[in-house]
């Protein structure tokens, strides 16, 4: 099944990806991984997500596509770090850097990765 005809397995691989980077963060800074700490990093950015897959989805883009990717990433970014700064969390412009980096990483990484399988794919085929 394509992530085009199932749009939850892509915004799964994405949530996990965000999961992940509020773990490794939690962990590099040795903040410890209790259920209340990790949930209280990962809703700004859970959020800012669900407004990026949001927009894609009205804008009607391939869920997997790079293109979907370059939406849901500042989305991801820009409502994370405004609901960071409302709840009061901190939002070092380090901190910042970091975020704008991995989040871009993992976000458009494996979807670059699935075109590059794809066009594998096709050119086997041929």
């Amino acid at each position: 099944m394509t992530a085009r005809r199932s749009p939850w397995w892509a915004f799964v691989a994405d949530l996990v990806l965000v999961v992940a980077f509020v773990l490794i963060g939690r962990r590099s800074h040795d903040e410890g991984s209790a259920l209340a700490g990790v949930l209280t990093t990962l809703w700004p950015f859970a959020a800012g997500l669900v407004v990026g897959w949001a927009l894609v989805l009205v804008r009607g883009r391939a869920l997997s596509a790079l293109g979907s990717g370059l939406v849901v990433w500042p989305a991801t970014v820009v409502v994370g770090m405004v609901l960071r700064v409302i709840s009061g969390q901190g939002t070092a412009v380090s901190f910042v850097v970091v975020t704008v980096v991995v989040l871009g990483v993992f976000l458009l990484g494996w979807r670059a990765l699935a075109r590059l399988r794809r066009r594998r794919a096709r050119s086997s085929r041929r």
